[in-house]
This record gives structure tokens, C-alpha cells and sequence, in this order.
């Protein structure tokens, strides 16, 4: 029986397990599901116009020349709810390079939307879509989701869902559009 055979083999099988532990390990703590989780997005994204929680009603066309991030919530969605100040953070850090956070909500009832935007206070644009065709151009399929827009009016990353720690991807994502 030769002993370095075997000894490669054992190494080999122990290599495989220690692995195949470790990306459990990852993807069970959600470290690799950001990644994961980013879908690249083609196309150009769908103009709209909605009303505004700040004022006048907001066409998306009328954005163009800045990186928009596009939030679908809703009241009743808990992800939602505590991502909304992450994005706050990062409209307000990334405005003045020519970004912005545009949240879109989807309750039917926008009253129960001004509920929560009252506790929240965040300083980007809320958008109301109570009929849901919006969200349904932008095929929405999953509360909540996020589309990251770039300077020229193209989808180029597509986010459903929310953990905390999607904000390390979210800046990557967003400082590079602003470069382009």
C-alpha cells in the first residue's frame, strides 16, 4: 500500500469537507447573500410620474444626469422599515456627487405610508404608486426592491429583499456609477 497515495487522499476529502464548511458557513450568515442577492439589470427604466411627499409630482425622465436609486416599500413590510434608514444615510452622503434615493411606495392606502414616514423622517423623496402599475413596469416582486439607475436613464443593478450589511454593496454599486 503506498502511504503518500493515501495521505493525498485523506488531505484532499479533509480540504473538501473544511470548504464545503466554510461556504455553508457564508452563505448561512448571509456574508456571501449580497452578492448573491445583486442581480445585474438591462434596459432603460420605465418613465413615470407620481406623486410626491415632497410637493410637485416627480417624473423619473427628469432625473436623468444622476445615479438614481429607486425603493420599492411598503408600511407593512419590516425589511422595509429598516432599510429605509440606511438609504437615508446614503442619499445624504452621496447627493452632492449626483446621486439620489427616490422610494417608491406601494400601499394602497398612502395614509398608512405618511404613518410611517412620520416616525422615519428621512429626507429623500417619497413616491406614492397605490395602483401598483409602477412597480409592476419595474416587475417588483418582493418588498423590498431596489433598482440602481445610472447617469443616462439604464438599469444596471436590480436588489429584492433586505439584510443588514447590504449597505457595504449598495456604496460599492453606488460609487461606481457615480465615476462612469
Amino acid at each position: 500500500m503506498n502511504y503518500h497515495a493515501i495521505n493525498r487522499s485523506f488531505v484532499r476529502t479533509l480540504l473538501g469537507i473544511l470548504l464545503g464548511t466554510l461556504l455553508t458557513t457564508l452563505l448561512s450568515t448571509g456574508l456571501l447573500a449580497n452578492h448573491a442577492l445583486a442581480k445585474p439589470a438591462t434596459g432603460e427604466a420605465p418613465d413615470f410620474t407620481l406623486a410626491s411627499n415632497q410637493g410637485p409630482n416627480l417624473r423619473l425622465q427628469e432625473q436623468r444626469g444622476d445615479v438614481i436609486m429607486l425603493n420599492f416599500w411598503a408600511s407593512w413590510c419590516g425589511p422595509c422599515r429598516t432599510e429605509m434608514p440606511v438609504l437615508d444615510v446614503l442619499h445624504q452622503r452621496f447627493q452632492a456627487a449626483g446621486f439620489k434615493v427616490i422610494g417608491v411606495n406601494v400601499d394602497s392606502e398612502p395614509a398608512k405610508a405618511e404613518r410611517l414616514l412620520a416616525e422615519l423622517n428621512v429626507a429623500f423623496p417619497i413616491l406614492f404608486d397605490p395602483s401598483g402599475d409602477v412597480s409592476a413596469s419595474y416587475q417588483v416582486n418582493a418588498m423590498p426592491s431596489t433598482v440602481l439607475i445610472d447617469r443616462d436613464g439604464q438599469m444596471r443593478y436590480r436588489h429584492e429583499g433586505y439584510k443588514p450589511g447590504y449597505d457595504d454593496l449598495y456604496r460599492t454599486q453606488i460609487r461606481e456609477l457615480i465615476s462612469e
